[in-house]
């Protein structure tokens, strides 16, 4: 019973216990997100990127985001940069313009938030 006790320096309760993500686990997401090597295939659209990774993204977002969903957020912006960065290799037009590509992004996503499950939650680009 002894050791169920606080040490005798401090004698307070710890109150301040947050429940998100860790920094740890944070970087070992992005460290993921650019191990996908998203940038390296514009050969794909951008349906077959949301069907080849957003079972992950869901899997994040389940498991990390049960109780401090927005500690989360920072992956997930993220992971639209890398997005960006995808359209950019991918469109011409949008090549030499990362606000324009970005505000394309975010059109598609006004459009159909459904596609990427970080998108659902709102964590949208930013439209122009």
């Amino acid at each position: 019973m002894e050791s169920e006790q606080l040490p005798r320096r401090t004698r307070k309760f710890f109150i301040n216990f947050t429940p998100g993500v860790s920094n740890k686990a944070a970087r070992a997401m992005r460290n993921t997100i650019r191990n996908w090597r998203i940038h390296l295939k514009p050969d794909k659209s951008i349906d077959d990127i949301s069907r080849m990774f957003n079972p992950v993204i869901r899997g994040w977002i389940n498991y990390y985001g049960r109780f401090y969903k927005s500690a989360l957020y920072a992956v997930l912006r993220h992971m639209n940069r890398a997005l960006i960065i995808w359209a950019r290799r991918k469109y011409k037009k949008l090549s030499r313009h990362r606000r324009r590509a970005e505000h394309w992004l975010g059109r598609i996503a006004r459009r159909d938030p459904q596609l990427f499950a970080h998108w659902q939650m709102g964590i949208l680009p930013a439209v122009g």
